[in-house]
């Protein structure tokens, strides 16, 4: 598990991260499945009339149609002097238009900082943080705060959620890497989103999970560790779930969650089945223009022996309790 996550790392995280320190050249009329892109994440936005998708790697793609996809552009300007330092990997990007503005959710990795070591692995400075824009084409600008969550825990993959309270809130993972037992969590954040309030408090842990698995050092099955891409949506029926991934073994799959208070209180009860087809991982959920409910998911594909993530679409159907998946989409 170790070595193929580690392969993972460096092929899906640092090859395409390496072009944010060069301006990349801009494309027209790429074809969806002609990206390669981790944590696919798309708004449709409403104001411009354009898909706008980001993910891994930090950089942006626009369309019209969702098939064809002009890009990549830069669009996160982090400060250098914070803790994310000068050149930060940038992890699983979400843009979410909240009171007039557009935030930029993202996992910001600062690799010249260990924070702990844990079963001989060196933890890097990672955490979940916000970018703000007045256009949802960036430039995405630091705000207030320099943190939003403790520095001596690696986080990841934040997501964003107006709760039924009307307080906006970050929902996010404390990383596997330190606590060997993934969780998924939740802190409040300032009315602007400008910085977090309190302290996170955990919703549910990696093991809650009836369907990730994994083998240990002995060869015996156990519930997997790792908690990734929360995101959260209600069904039109009002059921509140969360889409989160895991590993059956080698696959990535897609999972969710559903509260029984419907809030993010809960509790979460887990399905007991994966939602998505193996393969298929870090998914979310957006309306296109004319009303069709998608899910955003990237898959693991090996071209000529090297190991890439392509963005994929699902149609879902949501007007029951539970999320459905009808099959793949294609604009």
């Amino acid at each position: 598990m170790k070595r193929l996550l580690t392969l993972l790392f460096l092929i899906a995280v640092i090859v395409p991260l390496s072009a944010q320190n060069r301006k990349p050249e801009v494309k027209e009329n790429i074809p969806l499945d002609s990206i390669r892109l981790s944590d696919p994440c798309i708004l449709a936005d409403k104001n411009t009339a354009t898909y706008y998708m980001t993910g891994t790697g930090g950089l942006l793609w626009k369309s019209k149609d969702l098939k064809w996809w002009t890009g990549p552009f830069v669009v996160a300007q982090t400060d250098p002097d914070s803790w994310m330092g000068p050149r930060p990997m940038i992890w699983a990007a979400e843009l979410h238009q909240y009171n007039g503005k557009y935030y930029y959710f993202a996992t910001f990795t600062n690799r010249n900082v260990i924070i702990d070591t844990v079963r001989g692995n060196e933890i890097e400075r990672r955490a979940s943080h916000v970018l703000v824009s007045d256009k949802p084409d960036g430039p995405y600008v630091p705000m207030k705060d320099p943190t939003y969550l403790p520095a001596d825990k690696p986080t990841l993959d934040g997501t964003f959620w107006v709760d039924k309270d009307g307080k906006p809130y970050m929902v996010y993972c404390y990383e596997w890497l330190q606590n060997w037992n993934g969780t998924i969590e939740k802190i409040e954040l300032k009315p602007d989103l400008s910085g977090t309030i309190g302290e996170g408090k955990v919703l549910f842990r990696a093991h809650d999970s009836p369907w990730s698995r994994e083998k240990d050092e002995q060869g015996n099955i156990i519930p997997n560790k790792v908690t990734d891409g929360p995101w959260l949506f209600e069904t039109q029926t009002g059921k509140l779930g969360m889409l989160w991934t895991s590993w059956v073994f080698s696959d990535y799959v897609q999972g969710v969650a559903y509260s029984e208070s419907g809030t993010l209180y809960g509790p979460w009860i887990q399905e007991k089945e994966p939602v998505t087809p193996p393969n298929f991982g870090h998914g979310m959920l957006f309306r296109t223009f004319e009303g069709k409910l998608l899910l955003s998911a990237h898959s693991h594909k090996d071209v000529n022996g090297r190991y890439v993530r392509i963005p994929h679409l699902f149609e879902v159907d949501d007007s029951g309790d539970k999320l459905v998946i009808v099959g793949p989409y294609k604009p």
